[in-house]
């Protein structure tokens, strides 16, 4: 299959599963499935690339696309698991939905789709050619990322276990250094994604992915809703929290103003 053709169908499969999961959200009244779907549609579109490409599995092909799995399946579960399943729906999406209506966020479900396959440019170069430039690099860079992101999902998840902890800001950890540490480690993974493309000819592009990552993660849909909504349930505790711990990459505490 030409390359064109396989963006196309990693576009056609995207746009269908996000179709697919928009009737699902109509019909269980919580569009949050828009979360896990879009991860599950960048596990597609890496699937898909790898699966039109000519020639053995192995090298590039295999690192990113497994890597992409993984990232994918888990960043996918974990969404499913605390924002679908047996959850009430998210209150940014209660307020899309009743503001918007049906149509609009069809069309913002499609969105989603159409940047899943904009961001899968790293796994669509990386499967596109044969060299292994930085292959152990590119993986210890995955590694770091994901280990890291799996540490603070988790010490936030015990945090809020405690109900001694309700309405109090988590501060041991990762999270003692960084108020976002799971959004820093995501950026890292998303790194990895592009140092694996670098061995195609046009691999420098495959950085277009993780930078949009970034400038969503500090401007649009992570540190920007996380803030408000964290301000909003715990005030001031979150407040002193911000003046004394960096905002994304982990750094030593600074000491509160008198």
């Amino acid at each position: 299959m030409s390359d064109a053709g396989a963006i196309l169908l990693a576009t056609g499969a995207s746009v269908a599963l996000m179709a697919g999961l928009w009737v699902v959200g109509l019909a269980i009244r919580n569009w949050s499935v828009v979360d896990p779907g879009w991860a599950l549609c960048l596990v597609l579109c890496a699937s898909i690339f790898a699966a039109t490409t000519d020639g053995p599995f192995r090298g590039p092909r295999l690192l990113s696309t497994v890597c992409a799995a993984v990232w994918g399946l888990r960043h996918a579960y974990l969404l499913l698991v605390h924002r679908v399943i047996g959850r009430p729906e998210e209150g940014r999406y209660v307020e899309l939905r009743t503001t918007w209506g049906r149509g609009a966020f069809f069309a913002f479900f499609q969105a989603q789709a159409v940047l899943a396959v904009l961001l899968s440019s790293p796994f669509f170069l990386s499967t596109r050619t044969a060299s292994t430039a930085l292959p152990l690099a590119a993986l210890a860079v995955f590694v770091v990322g994901l280990v890291g992101e799996a540490i603070a999902d988790a010490q936030l998840a015990a945090w809020k276990k405690d109900p001694a902890n309700r309405g109090r800001t988590c501060r041991g950890g990762l999270w003692a250094w960084s108020r976002h540490p799971n959004y820093f480690f995501e950026f890292v993974i998303w790194i990895s994604f592009a140092l694996m493309a670098l061995g195609h000819p046009l691999g420098w592009l495959a950085f277009t992915a993780p930078a949009t990552i970034l400038l969503l993660l500090l401007f649009v849909t992570g540190i920007p809703p996380a803030e408000k909504q964290a301000i909003r349930s715990r005030g001031e505790d979150y407040l002193a929290y911000r003046r004394t711990t960096s905002a994304f990459v982990p750094l030593p505490p600074r000491k509160a103003r008198a």
